[in-house]
């Protein structure tokens, strides 16, 4: 859904839905509606067409009725959604505790049924008028199809200018060539491999120096290949052009190829290069099938050391072009703050090693928000510079401010934008909405990957034609590939999964700036931004940290607003919630709502809100939730984590049958018995406690459920046996969280989880803070191991102990990435880790209190970055182990974020403590990566013992 479609994408779906048999219309209206829904659909597809075009190449025709359909298709499906909601709360099981009563309900629904109806009709009908004024105003005007602005010049591709870029242009690049580049593309030494072709891709995204950088090597090393090329290609290339000007530039004449089809091309580079030493540059790749048909022209094998470099934004592409072992991708990064520094100095004080003294601080501001980017600091830096005269500070803060807001108009930063536009109109049109959607959140923020795709979602930006079809998943789809296309920047959790991302505050800037000028989304953040026309989307955020303001008021557009996004110190200027109409996303999440808060009571009204379809209040401080809860039958999403003194939930709550995420998390939510098995759409169900076996029966109806964090008080076998039962209704359940605070009976539920339930082999995550043994991890992986074949996490934090069978059956798990286990009676007083398990291991933590020594073999854990275990000082003295030897020297190679060593030393002397801990810290001393190393010296933990044991000598002491 682009963003000038405005709603046309969820609107066409629900005009079809309208037309369905069960909302009844009358014959006039349904053929109305069905009028609505051809004429926009013809609409939807001009839009799209209008969409893939730059605005500064549109007609200002073309925009001004892409405008009124967009706002045409706002109200329209307000409209809808307004008798939806009316119908579907007309809808809901009435009270038939006597005759008398169900009649009288029967006639108050067909009366308000009848007032919906006619409300629709009369809606439909203005809308048609409208629709039909907008298709004669275009008619009259004469706009046929889109229009090229005649006064816009045809800008040329701002790239090229790479291409011919003087290498010492750019500061920094000549360290990045030298060391990472030279050394892969290397010919030299008798290593067969420097023989063989080598590929390798640039990848990053547009801004980076990703061509200047291929120029550079390029230069640098031609004089050792017998012939070279080096060929733009772009968005749009023909094949055959590519592969003429390769001919070319190693070459051969335009008269011998110019005639040639594809095949014959690609067997003349087969014949040219086959006994040649060549070095080949593809430039700035956006097809993966593009390249599959380049490649064929490089399939021969001389083995005479030749190289073949490509460049792309997308990193799906890069690694298509590097498919062999002997390839590599290159990831371009950000230059460094000096090279930063030095290049926008360069440009604006070529006489001068630095700046005055009176631009330092803006230097620094606006250097920060290039972030590294070469093409942003030299067109920012261009736009300082005149000539020989430096522009006075005073425009160096204008631009600095209106480069945080993204609505610079300076002409001299078009080149900057130009490049970014090439990556964001060959986005499809879904993914530009969601990647415009990114505006809500203030630069540098840290986006959390699953709320923000629960918000897209909520906006119906996702869209599925597969029925049944999570649309979470469909999202996730979305975000993976603003990734690929380098779009939004990821990050990583510890176990090296995409958990948040962020946006680079240069594509940050541009995406303002095209939402500003599409309307989409209206941020507020002190700097003066006023309100024009209809607001949909509005951010409240808090760049002054001082909000102080009363809330606004002042502009008319706040009733059409769909999506709220507060942030933090923002609140003070959030208007009543009685003044929207038509909310769908309200996100408030950590912002102050209680005791002392003013919108505390105001939250009490939100019943009103019956569009709402997404509801953050996650660490808001609220101490009750109202039951006019239950009024949102649209509601998906409502989040109330880290709200630790809300005690319970309205019993309403539990009849929104479109509720697809609950998160209470570490409150204990108790539901009224058969009203859970209501939420028949719920996908993620956090924080939810089980003491009777109806409500465990009633989870088994949840069929979509892909997270279930459940806490079990004063179990009972029967209530077990009905939680297992229904946990083999839900196939679709990926990640698992148990509690159990009814201490021994616990055992009995891992017990029944091993021998009554399988896992579905989508599980990827289980964890369990309950008492428990290993007896279901055993009866899984004898039954049958491949149900575990997608299991990366692994959390048991109060098993009854671990035997080396058990170490074994977990070191076989091929994609677990994360292990914790704690144990509290060991036995066993000696564990190995192998080297043949673990093999995908990030985070390795295994405590065994005092009871056991822990020892890796060489070899073990060949890819954990994190270590952590335990060690029974008396236990490895008593069994020979004098010297500590625990087989970390020399060992676990990828250590680098941290190794932390549990030392239970109780009942040991201090000699003994002191000795296994010097033997410990000098294995790990000479570690090549040097990861930091924590030990904790911890009394005797094991039954039977006090907290406060500690070593004799040291008591004494």
């Amino acid at each position: 859904m682009e963003v000038v479609m405005g709603a046309m994408g969820s609107l066409l779906p629900k005009l079809g839905q309208l037309l369905m048999d069960e909302y009844n219309l009358h014959k006039r209206v349904r053929k109305d509606v069905e009028f609505l829904r051809k004429e926009l659909e013809s609409m939807h597809a001009a839009l799209i067409k209008v969409g893939d075009v730059p605005p500064d190449q549109l007609d200002r025709q073309v925009k001004l009725w892409a405008d009124e359909v967009r706002e045409l298709s706002y109200n329209m499906e307000d409209v809808v959604d307004k008798f939806l909601v009316r119908v579907e709360g007309n809808q809901q099981p009435h009270d038939n505790t006597g005759r008398f009563k169900e009649l009288k309900n029967k006639m108050v629904s067909l009366f308000k049924k009848g007032k919906n109806h006619h409300r629709i009709a009369d809606a439909v009908k203005e809308i048609k008028e409208q629709l039909q004024e907008v298709a004669a105003r275009r008619g009259r005007n004469k706009l046929d199809g889109i229009a090229f602005n005649p006064n816009e010049a045809i800008a040329i591709d701002p790239r090229l200018r790479a291409l011919y870029t003087e290498a010492t242009e750019l500061i920094g690049i000549y360290g990045k060539r030298d060391q990472d580049l030279l050394s892969l593309l290397s010919i030299e030494g008798d290593d067969a491999s420097n023989k063989k072709l080598k590929k390798i891709s640039i990848v990053g995204f547009g801004g980076l120096g990703k061509t200047t950088l291929a120029r550079a090597v390029y230069e640098k090393i031609k004089g050792d290949f017998d012939c070279r090329a080096f060929v733009p290609v772009g968005q749009n290339p023909d094949v055959r052009k590519v592969f003429r000007d390769i001919l070319i530039d190693l070459g051969k004449s335009h008269s011998d190829v110019v005639m040639l089809d594809e095949r014959q091309l690609i067997n003349k580079l087969h014949e040219f290069l086959e006994n040649k030493r060549y070095l080949v540059i593809i430039d700035d790749i956006w097809d993966e099938k593009l390249w599959e048909g380049i490649n064929l022209a490089f399939s021969n094998r001389n083995n005479l050391g030749s190289r073949l470099i490509t460049t792309t934004r997308i990193v799906s592409v890069s690694n298509s072009c590097c498919s062999s072992a002997n390839d590599l991708v290159y990831q371009m990064k950000p230059l460094s703050t000096d090279d930063s520094r030095r290049l926008f100095h360069k440009r604006i004080f070529p006489d001068k090693s630095g700046s005055p003294n009176e631009f330092e601080q803006v230097s620094k501001d606006i250097l920060k928000k290039c972030g590294g980017v070469p093409l942003a600091i030299i067109t920012i830096a261009s736009a300082l510079a005149s000539g020989h005269q430096v522009k006075p500070k005073r425009e160096w803060d204008i631009l600095l401010q209106s480069l945080g807001s993204g609505l610079t108009e300076d002409n001299s930063l078009e080149e900057m934008r130009r490049i970014l536009s090439f990556s964001y109109y060959n986005l499809p049109s879904h993914l530009k909405t969601c990647l415009l959607y990114l505006c809500v959140y203030p630069e540098d923020s840290k986006i959390d990957r699953d709320t923000l795709i629960r918000k897209w979602v909520a906006e119906g930006f996702v869209r599925c034609g597969n029925q049944g079809t999570s649309l979470f998943l469909v999202g996730l789809n979305y975000f993976n590939q603003l990734i690929d296309r380098s779009m939004i920047q990821p990050i990583y959790d510890l176990l090296g999964q995409v958990h948040a991302c962020c946006v680079h505050d240069i594509v940050l800037y541009f995406i303002c700036n095209l939402s500003h000028e599409a309307k989409f989304v209206n941020v507020l953040d002190g700097t003066g931004m006023s309100f024009q026309g209809n607001v949909r989307r509005l951010s409240l955020q808090d760049r002054n940290k001082d909000h102080q303001g009363t809330p606004i008021r002042n502009f008319t557009g706040i009733s059409r607003v769909r999506s709220i996004t507060v942030f933090t110190s923002a609140i003070n200027i959030m208007p009543a919630l009685s003044r929207f109409e038509v909310l769908r996303v309200l996100e408030l999440s950590g912002c102050n709502l209680g005791e002392s808060s003013s919108l505390q009571l105001n939250l009490k009204g939100v019943g009103h809100l019956i569009h709402l379809r997404y509801l953050g209040l996650a660490g808001t401080g609220i101490r009750e939730l109202s039951p006019e809860i239950g009024n949102l039958l649209f509601l998906e999403v409502l989040d109330l984590e880290r709200n630790y003194e809300l005690d319970e939930l309205p019993s309403t709550l539990f009849k929104l049958r479109r509720l697809i995420y609950l998160n209470v998390y570490l409150n204990k939510v108790v539901p009224t018995p058969g009203v859970l098995q209501n939420l028949t759409s719920i996908e993620v169900l956090r924080g939810i406690l089980v003491s009777v076996n109806i409500i465990a029966r009633e989870l088994g109806n949840l069929a979509k459920m892909r997270e279930l964090l459940i806490h079990f008080k004063d179990g009972s076998l029967d209530l077990y046996e009905g939680f297992v039962k229904s946990l083999g209704n839900l196939l679709h359940i990926e990640s698992l969280y148990i509690n159990c605070d009814s201490g021994e009976t616990s055992f009995e539920l891992m017990d029944l989880l091993g021998e009554c339930w399988m896992p579905p082999v989508h599980l990827c995550k289980f964890v369990s803070w309950m008492p428990s043994q290993l007896s279901a991890l055993r009866g899984w992986t004898k039954r049958d191991p491949s149900h575990l074949s997608n299991l990366s996490q692994l959390i048991l934090l109060s098993v009854k102990e671990v035997q080396q069978q058990d170490v074994d059956i977990i070191g076989g798990l091929l994609s677990l990435r994360f292990l914790w286990i704690q144990t509290t009676h060991q036995t066993q007083r000696l564990l190995v880790i192998g080297a043949d398990g673990f093999r995908c291991m990030s985070e390795f933590r295994l405590d065994c209190g005092s009871g056991a020594q822990i020892m890796f073999e060489p070899g073990a854990l060949p890819r954990a970055e994190s270590v952590a275990f335990s060690l029974g000082v008396l236990v490895a003295k008593e069994d020979g182990n004098c010297r500590f030897d625990l087989g970390l020297q020399g060992n676990l190679l990828s250590l680098r974020r941290e190794v932390r060593v549990h030392m239970y030393c109780g009942r040991a002397r201090v000699w003994e403590a002191r000795e296994a801990e010097a033997a410990v810290t000098h294995a790990l001393h000479a570690h090549p990566n040097h990861p930091p190393l924590y030990i904790d010296m911890l009394p005797h933990i094991a039954e039977g013992a006090h907290d406060d044991d500690l070593c004799e000598d040291e008591v004494e002491n």
